[in-house]
């Protein structure tokens, strides 16, 4: 006999979208810090066993977050993830079939604050993915700092986020039978002190890292823009050369991560918090752009494809600004 379930309310499903929401914020906020905190705590108890093998563990599978890392496809199709998409909502755009056959290296575009599309796209099947792009196994880079810290790590690469060097990327785009997909939020923590409603500013006219790792592989690179990603969350004005931003920068460099001071709104009320605003967020995929294999290309080759790849990205942006209340006159800065 089939169980029939009745449908959630909607003041429950909003609740649990909630729920979802602050989770995730917590998982890049605390969520590290605890980890580490439950990792030598332990050690100083009665099982101080699970810390000790862990160790053993760690060092054994220290190398695993530059090689492709460790996805569990469970996590990934948690129903967490599918509240959470609905929370904003979230939607992911096809515009071109994606040959399973190749592989390929994607520039992500704006980072936001905390990259809330990346991650919901890439990182999970809650927008599906794997329906749209059947045979094309995404990867998503984040920082090496956050896989140096115990069980945050495994919980990163579970999703299928690796590793930001060379080495790491190296590993998912050589795949010979290809399927595989890499994605580089290319602005970076910098692009995320900027992130503030309808900023379309983006700093990618001075980063070519990834348009030469693309030529040294063949690998096409494919222009995504998220629509709606800077709109989550205010941020308090930091305007370049005030002492605020070159606090922040110096940070930065001295950490490796941008620390914005964003704001939106909170759990229970409305008018300040660290919950983002719900509003949509359209993830579109653009087509791929042909590269041509070489070793080790001349700056001009690198310049030319670079600047091949700023006029796609330029071109997706206004096809599609229209149909997400993006003001006529409004158009991406590359800085």
């Amino acid at each position: 006999m089939k169980v029939e379930f009745a449908p959630l309310s909607v003041p429950l499903q909003r609740r649990l979208q909630t729920a979802s929401v602050v989770q995730w914020v917590f998982s890049f906020l605390g969520l590290a810090q605890c980890c580490t905190a439950a990792f030598i705590i332990l050690f100083f108890t009665r099982f101080w066993l699970v810390s000790a093998l862990y160790t053993a563990w760690w060092l054994i599978d220290w190398e695993k977050p530059r090689k492709g890392g460790r996805r569990i496809h469970a996590i990934r199709n948690s129903i967490v993830w599918r509240y959470m998409k609905d929370y904003f909502p979230i939607t992911l755009v096809k515009t071109a079939e994606l040959d399973p056959r190749q592989n390929y290296l994607m520039g992500f575009h704006p980072h936001g604050v905390l990259a809330a599309g990346a991650f919901l796209n890439f990182c999970t099947e809650a927008s599906g993915f794997s329906t749209l792009f059947p045979g094309i196994t995404p990867h998503l880079m984040m920082l090496s700092l956050w896989f140096r810290i115990p069980f945050f790590r495994d919980y990163l690469m579970s999703g299928g986020l690796v590793s930001s060097d060379k080495e790491s990327a190296s590993y998912v785009l050589q795949k010979p039978e290809g399927g595989n997909m890499l994605a580089i939020i290319v602005g970076g923590a910098q692009e995320a002190l900027d992130a503030r409603p309808g900023s379309c500013t983006l700093l990618l006219k001075n980063r070519k890292g990834f348009v030469r790792l693309a030529i040294e592989h063949g690998t096409p690179l494919v222009p995504i823009f998220s629509f709606g990603e800077n709109d989550l969350f205010e941020q308090v004005r930091n305007p370049k050369g005030s002492w605020l931003r070159q606090l922040q920068h110096r940070l930065q460099q001295i950490m490796g991560i941008s620390l914005p001071l964003f704001h939106a709104r909170g759990i229970f009320q409305y008018s300040f918090g660290l919950v983002p605003y719900r509003r949509p967020i359209c993830t579109v995929v653009g087509k791929p752009i042909p590269v041509q294999r070489k070793h080790r290309p001349s700056e001009e080759e690198v310049d030319q494809v670079h600047q091949k790849y700023l006029n796609e990205l330029h071109k997706l942006f206004e096809e599609h600004k229209a149909k997400y209340n993006i003001p006529e006159d409004r158009h991406l800065e590359f800085v």
